[in-house]
């Protein structure tokens, strides 16, 4: 069996163990009488948080981190940057913009419309850089263009949050950004799984020119591989994933950023073949770090975006101080 294949199967085991983990274990802790309950019981209190509480939030954390971790991937192997992340182009600025907005003007109170902006505004981004890739082939240029992106969707957000007219509102908006499953059902799974899928699949398709693209842009050029074509599948799985991604849970960042570079080295920097890998260590990093912030001891219950910010920091610090030394060497 193959490096990487042992590396999904370890993957896969370990998301398993940390999803049942997550799914028995809460602020609430059960006795073996009431876990049996809730496997034989369908309408007793168990059955209903564990099932309908806790199952769904691990399923959501489970795809949103496949989401980011996928979009990192992408990122790095289209940009050639090890340091590139969903959030460099400025997918996921716009899609909080649209959230937020929508959640100012009251569409709150309409199921789904909040997730719908989100996606609406995380595709406009995707058309422009679209757009602006098939003119502009340089990865430093589009780096740079997706900074501006994100810059003005940053600079629109907070003028929200100065024109909102109502403080609830605000704080509505404010609790969306910092990023959470918690309170999140069925539904939400529903919305983010199709999604992540159909990402993966387009991710796949373009993962020969991601992988002939790390041999630099003259030698991608002169294969004889349709580049356009495989730069605007890499360009919309990464705008679906993290569109998606941002509409269910809000802002999450670092997800993105790290997991490529935890399996990177067993792919031996491989793109193409660190997409699935990255999906995998993107969403087990999220069920784990929801569970540690459901079990931290705090009056009010960390938000996950601001969880992931604190854990992620420190992690990517080691990471990078890692590859700094090889590179010496």
């Amino acid at each position: 069996m193959s490096g990487p294949s042992r590396l999904t199967l370890a993957l896969a085991g370990l998301i398993a163990v940390a999803s049942v983990t997550g799914v028995l274990l809460g602020e609430s802790a059960f006795s073996m009488t009431q876990l049996g309950q809730a496997f034989t019981e369908t309408g007793s209190g168990p059955a209903e948080v564990l099932w309908q509480v806790r199952a769904p939030r691990v399923m959501t954390a489970l795809m949103v981190g496949a989401a980011l971790g996928l979009s990192g991937a992408v990122m790095q192997g289209l940009l050639r940057n090890p340091l590139a992340d969903p959030g460099v182009l400025g997918v996921s600025a716009a899609a909080a913009l649209a959230a937020a907005a929508a959640i100012v003007l009251g569409a709150a109170a309409v199921p789904g419309a909040v997730e719908i902006s989100a996606l609406i505004g995380a595709g406009l981004a995707g058309g422009l850089l679209i757009l602006f890739s098939a003119r502009v082939r340089s990865p430093e240029a589009l780096i740079l263009f997706g900074v501006a992106v994100s810059s003005f969707a940053g600079a629109a957000t907070a003028l929200i949050f100065n024109l909102s007219p109502s403080p609830i509102a605000t704080a509505e908006v404010m609790n969306w950004l910092l990023g959470s499953v918690q309170n999140r059902s069925w539904i939400d799974v529903a919305w983010v799984t199709p999604a992540v899928l159909v990402a993966g699949a387009m991710a796949a398709l373009a993962a020969p020119g991601l992988r002939m693209l790390s041999l630099g842009e003259e030698t991608a050029r002169t294969s004889g591989l349709p580049m356009a074509r495989l730069r605007l599948l890499a360009l919309l799985a990464t705008a679906l994933a993290t569109g998606a991604a941002v509409a269910v849970a809000g802002v999450i960042g670092f997800v993105g950023l790290a997991a490529p570079h935890l399996v990177r080295s067993a792919v031996r920097g491989d793109p193409g073949r660190l997409l699935l890998p990255s999906a995998l260590a993107g969403g087990l990093m999220l069920v784990v770090a929801d569970l540690l912030a459901r079990m931290t001891p705090t009056d009010q219950e960390l938000k996950l975006g601001v969880f992931t910010a604190l854990v992620g920091a420190p992690l990517f610090a080691l990471i990078a101080w890692r590859a700094a030394r090889e590179w010496r060497l």
